[in-house]
């Protein structure tokens, strides 16, 4: 067969000159929780003692003696946790002196919830209030919050309450980053909480654009705490949600509606709220929630006796 061809090189297409460097993009503004946690971890940071132990707690090769070499580091969380394990909580018939004796009897998650509420205490212990704010109520409030979760957890849905009372505890910690960071502004928002006015949600997005929820639960997956926790803290207000009663969020939301009946609020005057299926469960179970609420004073004034007001 003949060939064909002119012998001649085919052209080459233009070689494409790659674009100059573009200049690297500055990294996007911080959202406003994430500013104000950045503010609030200026002048606080959570205590190396309770990051440890949350690491301990995640981490299932940890042991008990682990534990112990931690506490053993902070004198006054020692003190707090032979205060809790001699306390009528237990109800030990001896006394206990020893650490590793106590970490055995509490259990690992009630030791990281012993240090995270020292923690949050000791972020109220010392704050001034103002006419429309009280820090020893909102640390009345959390405590209460907490312990009503792990009774509901442990008495209504026979489950383990340690997240429960987690939930309670930590579930306003973005106020206490509001009142930390931009105090003036923290007491006039409070000032404007008023029953039937804007919820303390819409306050908080019209002054900060976000709310406590949304920093509360940024707060707990960056100290590694379970995602559920952190969820239900986010969604403690969303009484829109359909949740589950057992849920972390759903014991949460019944925990808060009911010390906000018992007188145990964040401020007087505030009615709550509470999803139609949350309360439909309650309406069930009236007995048993009954009786939870009539031993909630008892077990405030214990918690009263071991960490003060």
């Amino acid at each position: 067969m003949p060939n064909c061809s002119t012998g001649s090189r085919p052209r080459r297409s233009p070689r494409k000159r790659s674009p100059p460097d573009e200049p690297a993009r500055p990294p996007p503004p911080p959202t406003p929780a994430v500013a104000l946690i950045d503010r609030f971890q200026e002048i606080r940071t959570l205590p190396h003692i309770v990051a440890r132990l949350t690491q301990l707690v995640n981490d299932q090769e940890s042991t008990l003696q682990d534990f112990e070499a931690v506490i053993r580091l902070d004198p006054a969380l020692v003190a707090r946790l032979l205060t809790v394990v001699n306390s009528a909580w237990c109800g030990l018939k001896r006394r206990v002196d020893s650490i590793s004796r106590a970490v055995a009897l509490l259990g690992t998650k009630n030791l990281r919830n012993i240090a995270i509420t020292d923690a949050v205490q000791g972020m109220l212990r010392h704050r001034t209030g103002s006419a429309a704010f009280s820090p020893v109520r909102l640390w009345l409030h959390s405590a209460a919050s907490g312990i009503c979760g792990k009774m509901i957890a442990e008495r209504i849905f026979a489950i383990n309450g340690d997240d429960a009372y987690l939930c309670g505890i930590l579930h306003d910690i973005g106020l206490i980053v509001e009142l930390e960071t931009s105090e003036p502004l923290f007491f006039d928002l409070m000032e404007r909480l008023v029953d039937g006015g804007p919820t303390i949600v819409d306050l908080e997005r019209e002054v900060f654009a976000t709310d406590h929820g949304e920093i509360g639960a940024l707060l707990a997956r960056e100290w590694r705490i379970a995602e559920p926790v952190a969820a239900a803290i986010a969604d403690h207000h969303r009484t829109d949600l359909v949740v589950a009663p057992q849920s972390a969020a759903g014991i949460l939301q019944i925990s808060e509606y009911l010390v906000h009946q018992l007188g145990y609020g964040v401020k007087d005057g505030l009615s709550a709220s509470l999803a139609p299926e949350l309360a439909a469960h309650i309406q069930a179970s009236v007995e048993e929630y009954r009786a939870v609420a009539e031993d909630l004073p008892a077990e405030m004034e214990r918690t009263r006796q071991v960490y003060g007001a």
